[in-house]
């Protein structure tokens, strides 16, 4: 559940441990003011607790000054090896992830939203919502259960130097791409003490479907495939393989370093052949 979001595990631990009584207990403990069970319309959707940004730094804080050392390396340490394909498929590598240099342990939060294109070697799916969204003060019953929701949080740093939370609701229909890409730009935007960020140009891209490749043609293997109107960071680019979509011809290739792996430079959204200012 910490490194890969299975939907599986976390109905697991909810049923055996008390499902709603889970929330109640941390409530008191952590000394949380936002956080309640799911609303009574889904009461064993634990994807749907509601919780504030706020709250959730409060859950770091406790695990990095107040948990029993155990806890807390057990935890952090499941978060910093997240993975970018959650155990269903889907790319959770958004946000924090994308805009910050490791060292960080992350553990993010969707609902409403298909981010396609990413791999598993395993897939599972529940009826329980992935992620959990932010609420009124109203309590349970006023969380927004329908627009989509993006959230990005953790500890990003060398000593986990700073907690990051941001929670995002996004208009209805809002694609994968779209989300990823606002979501991006709002945590880079964040001064955040300690987090080394990657070098790199970030540009958007257009077209669905578009492979990034471990080598600069279309012959390589799929790294992954990339959400529709993604933003993404080119850190470098070379020759390769010329590809033609009519009217457009391009041999140049970007490296993404998000990714590990190359993108014909004809899908980015840039008006030479070339991504500018960016190192060959």
């Amino acid at each position: 559940m910490l490194r890969g979001s299975d939907d599986a595990a976390g109905s697991t631990l909810w049923a055996n441990n008390g499902s709603g009584a889970i929330v109640d207990r941390m409530v008191t403990r952590l000394g949380l003011t936002d956080t309640v069970r799911p609303p009574s319309i889904h009461p064993g959707y634990w994807g749907y607790t509601a919780l504030s940004a706020r709250d959730t730094v409060k859950i770091y804080r406790y695990l990095l000054d107040s948990a029993p050392a155990a806890i807390r390396d057990y935890v952090l340490g499941n978060l910093r090896q997240s993975t970018r394909c959650a155990t269903d498929g889907y790319d959770q590598h958004f946000g924090i992830a994308g805009s910050f240099n490791r060292p960080w342990a992350v553990k993010q939060g969707w609902s409403g939203l298909s981010s396609g294109g990413c791999t598993a070697t395993t897939a599972t799916a529940t009826n329980e919502p992935a992620g959990a969204v932010a609420r009124t003060p109203a309590g349970a019953e006023a969380v927004d259960l329908a627009r989509p929701a993006l959230h990005t949080t953790g500890v990003v740093g060398a000593g986990d130097r700073s907690i990051v939370a941001v929670f995002t609701q996004h208009p209805g229909g809002t694609s994968y791409g779209k989300a990823h890409t606002d979501v991006g730009r709002l945590t880079r935007s964040l001064n955040v003490p300690g987090a080394p960020r990657p070098a790199g140009t970030w540009t958007g891209t257009w077209g669905s479907g578009v492979r990034v490749r471990t080598q600069a043609t279309t012959a390589s293997g799929t790294v992954t495939t990339l959400p529709a109107g993604v933003e993404v960071l080119a850190g470098c680019q070379k020759r390769g393989q010329q590809v033609s979509v009519p009217p457009y011809t391009d041999d140049w290739w970007a490296h993404l370093p998000q990714y590990g792996g190359y993108m014909t430079d004809i899908y980015l959204s840039v008006p030479e052949n070339q991504v500018p200012g960016v190192p060959v």
